[in-house]
């Protein structure tokens, strides 16, 4: 997912970049060391355009739907085609499986009724937000890439370490 070995073990270095990519695409913006925000803008990035080139990858199909009386219907459904499938497993082994937040104005039954068909958030969120959005950009700007912007913010307090603020743009 990155570079930079950020002085931790291969393991503790993967899920600490894949927690912070997670949260990047679910909040918009982390704050985060230099050297930890350039590996997570690499892996966001990787992510994002996997997610670009494959979001309208969708076949119509009928299914056989059973009412609550038991009455059989056919019903049209959209579901992924073979490229979008794959992009979205590779994109769930990298990132973390987030979960909606109730706001306090929304009611319980609301959240639920809300969140019912949603199995995975954060994915949802790539393929029906975000990936759409870019891709709006990139074909106005005739470009690809370029979805994260760093910003350096000085150091840190305690240990004077280079913070950076990672964005969506």
């Amino acid at each position: 997912m990155g570079n930079k070995k950020l002085g931790r073990p291969t393991d503790q270095r993967l899920a600490v970049l894949r927690n912070q990519v997670s949260f990047l695409l679910w909040n918009g913006q982390l704050e985060t060391t230099v050297a930890k925000a350039k590996s997570v803008r690499s892996a966001a990035e990787k992510l994002l355009t996997l997610a670009i080139n494959t979001y309208t990858d969708t076949i119509k199909v009928e299914k056989d739907v059973v009412n609550a009386k038991g009455v059989k219907s056919k019903r049209k459904v959209l579901i992924d085609g073979p490229q979008k499938l794959a992009a979205r497993r590779r994109i769930m082994a990298k990132v973390y499986d987030l979960h909606e937040v109730k706001s306090k104005e929304e009611s319980k039954a609301q959240f639920t009724a809300r969140t019912k068909h949603i199995n995975h958030p954060l994915v949802e969120k790539i393929f029906n937000e975000l990936a759409p959005k870019y891709a709006k950009r990139a074909k106005e700007l005739g470009q690809g890439g370029g979805y994260t912007r760093i910003m350096k913010l000085g150091n840190r307090r305690g240990d004077d370490a280079a913070m950076a603020l990672v964005e969506l743009v």
